[in-house]
């Protein structure tokens, strides 16, 4: 039982081939947002209504009237809400007003420290404290015990996700090499971005010794930082 740990992440779509092969119709841009926008509202506004009371919202694609709070989450007020995404204005502005956490994910160092400057002046220009939102990354991720393993791992990176390299001048979108390699690279990407949360992925879930490797060698090199 998670005894209400539960982290709650919402985006606004963006993968249209996926939202093809599946037929679920993907609007533009602007209309996804609205959407999204409204979801936020709604999903925020019964979470923090009281229990026994009603919540009521209209907007221009939900309307709620008399809808019971039901049950409150056992986190107060709200689930830590996740936001992330590249977007530079409104994307920013939903996780001033809304993220305990706000994630980017495959954005070099330079990319995510623009990104994260871009929500504390959203926040701070609605008077909220930016420090109050917990800076996190994803990244592609490739360990090896050996240059071998690591090489192959990232050979899967770059035959699952093509679009995706690490450029020189923009560091941190692929961790890749020896434990102690990668555990440099996480740190030069902590200094230059901020970031208190890391999250490493990697294409091959069945990848147990990767998983293996990172819980042995890179893990407690991490903790305490």
């Amino acid at each position: 039982m998670s005894h209400g740990r539960l982290d709650f992440g919402l985006g606004s779509g963006h993968d249209v081939e996926e939202h093809r092969r599946y037929g679920v119709p993907i609007p533009d841009i602007n209309e996804r947002f609205d959407v999204y926008t409204e979801q936020l509202e709604i999903i925020t506004g019964l979470w923090t209504t009281p229990a026994g009371a009603h919540f009521n919202f209209s907007g221009k694609h939900y309307t709620l009237t008399d809808a019971p709070a039901l049950r409150t989450p056992v986190q107060s007020p709200t689930p830590p809400i996740i936001i992330g995404g590249a977007g530079k204005k409104r994307t920013p502005h939903l996780a001033a007003r809304f993220a305990n956490e706000f994630n980017v994910i495959f954005a070099g160092a330079s990319a995510a420290a623009a990104q994260f400057d871009r929500v504390a002046a959203a926040a701070r220009a609605i008077g909220r404290d930016p420090g109050g939102i917990v800076r996190s990354a994803a990244v592609a991720t490739a360990v090896g015990r050996t240059s071998g393993d690591s090489m192959r791992r990232l050979g899967v990176i770059h035959k699952c996700l093509p679009w995706l390299r690490s450029e020189a001048e923009d560091f941190g979108r692929i961790v890749a090499g020896s434990p102690n390699h990668v555990v440099d690279q996480i740190g030069r990407y902590r200094e230059a971005t901020g970031i208190s949360r890391l999250y490493l992925d990697f294409p091959d879930v069945w990848d147990l010794d990767q998983i293996e490797l990172i819980a042995s060698d890179v893990k407690p090199q991490l903790e305490g930082d």
